[in-house]
């Protein structure tokens, strides 16, 4: 058994509890990951919300974010992000998003080319890669394979800073 690792830092907004509810299944994945290896990253968290106050990021982190549009298509007419601004002001604060390392998109397949498009635009517009992407509450298979990605792109971004 290995040291310990430093935890897989997230920033998330959840406005159904669909995001939430992948977060918290991420943080017991990696708890259990950990009671088998003690090197596994453990998994911490901030939520932003509109009552939060500041919120300064000085470490690695990822962020989780929802696909929230309101008109056009989302590719060739055009699209209006909503629900997620508060978000997209946070990594804008203190440039909070040079820590970032990336973002996981989530939504709902049904809608095609929108499906994960928030995150996409966040990657284009803060310089980030896009991580993966899950389905609305996603599944156990969905939080292993973030998990060990999440991971991975920190571990990439740590050996950089």
């Amino acid at each position: 058994m290995g040291r310990q690792s430093a935890p897989i830092r997230i920033l998330f907004i959840s406005i159904s509890g669909n995001t939430r509810s992948f977060v918290k299944k991420l943080v017991a994945y990696a708890q259990k990951q950990q009671e088998k290896d003690q090197s596994a990253r453990l998994v911490e968290t901030t939520e932003v919300n509109n009552g939060n106050q500041l919120i300064e990021m000085k470490q690695p982190y990822a962020v989780l974010v929802p696909t929230y549009l309101d008109g056009g298509d989302g590719i060739t007419s055009g699209n209006h992000e909503i629900m997620t601004n508060e978000l997209r002001d946070t990594l804008e604060d203190n440039d909070n998003y040079r820590w970032c390392y990336g973002v996981v998109g989530s939504g709902n397949r049904n809608f095609n080319a929108q499906f994960g498009l928030t995150a996409k635009q966040y990657a284009s517009q803060f310089g980030f890669p896009v991580i993966d992407f899950y389905e609305l509450r996603g599944t156990s298979a969905d939080v292993a394979r973030v998990y060990q990605h999440l991971s991975e792109f920190q571990q990439r971004f740590e050996e950089k800073v």
